[in-house]
């Protein structure tokens, strides 16, 4: 007889149950035992553990190595960010730009690993973290061609993201796809949104350059200047640089203020309905080492995007 985290309650079991639970281990919810990694056909033992440990946070190799890489991103990029300042670089130039240039090695070599041990590398390559790493480090090599591309390096604080994954903060990793759910379900709406406000704001401000345009020393000068002016009013911002001087101009501008305000509501009750019904599920950290999605379920066998066994 079996438990629910695959542990034996009898001496009965046989040699085929056991091998059956250590098949399943990737399935284990948070504080089961780890056990070694289920291995897909054609993978590597290496390939295998590799992954455990880079794409997942399940694991205290796997953390650790997450945890130093985060630190080893704050510290590049404090490096880049130090090295644009005059008075620093002037004393400390050669020294940031020799651990600029560690770094670069580093993540070089890390990003090298990750493409290693998926089985799929062209899908992780060409996924929102595998071009965060490659533009990570293509800057850098840029910069011995053209002067001053590794400010670019900055793009590394993407790869921050992943401290919601590696701390465990499931409550933010379920409220993030719960955004991302939000949003997708509720493109078409804000698209027609949008084409709204921008029709909107064309007339708004095709009118105040017809009312404005005419007057002496007037800052309307054209539809587009006045299309701008009506862009800063209706989402409020008001920066005062043009304003209406008839009283026709500023009623229409009063107009203009009130809309803006109203407008607002619109996709923040579209978004917020849909928030609420986004199905929200605990996930976990493991990543499918076919297609290198996450968000799997604790007790997924197989990945819910590609079916490969996890």
């Amino acid at each position: 007889m079996k438990n629910n985290g695959g542990a034996n309650d009898s001496d009965d079991t046989t040699d085929d149950d056991t091998t059956d639970i250590v098949s399943k281990s990737s399935t284990s919810a948070p504080g089961d035992v780890h056990q070694e990694p289920y291995l897909q056909p054609g993978q590597s033992w290496l390939a295998t553990k590799l992954h455990e440990i880079i794409f997942e946070a399940d694991t205290i190799a796997g953390k650790a190595f997450d945890v130093a890489l985060l630190l080893a991103i704050v510290l590049s990029v404090s490096a880049v960010m130090l090295e644009s300042v005059a008075e620093i670089s002037k004393h400390w130039g050669p020294q940031l730009i020799a651990i600029e240039w560690f770094f670069t090695i580093l993540f070089t070599f890390e990003y090298l690993l990750r493409l290693y041990c998926v089985r799929r590398p062209w899908r992780y390559a060409i996924s929102f973290f595998g071009l965060v790493d490659l533009l990570s480090i293509v800057p850098t090599y840029l910069s011995v061609v053209t002067r001053g591309t590794q400010v670019l390096l900055v793009i590394r604080t993407l790869r921050l993201v992943r401290v919601f994954r590696i701390f465990k903060l499931h409550q933010y990793v379920n409220e993030s796809r719960a955004l991302l759910v939000a949003l997708h379900a509720t493109r078409k709406k804000i698209a027609v949104f949008i084409l709204v406000v921008a029709t909107l704001v064309m007339i708004l401000g095709s009118a105040m350059y017809l009312i404005e345009g005419s007057q002496k020393d007037t800052r309307f000068t054209s539809i587009p200047k006045s299309v701008y002016w009506a862009v800063v009013t209706m989402t409020t911002v008001g920066y005062g640089d043009i304003a209406p001087q008839t009283a026709l101009g500023q009623g229409l501008a009063t107009v203009a203020m009130l809309l803006g305000y109203s407008i607002i509501i619109v996709p923040t009750g579209i978004f917020s309905v849909e928030i609420i019904m986004a199905h929200k599920q605990q996930v976990s950290t493991k990543a499918c080492t076919n297609c290198s999605q996450e968000g799997h379920d604790y007790d997924a066998i197989h990945c819910k995007f590609c079916g490969a066994h996890l």
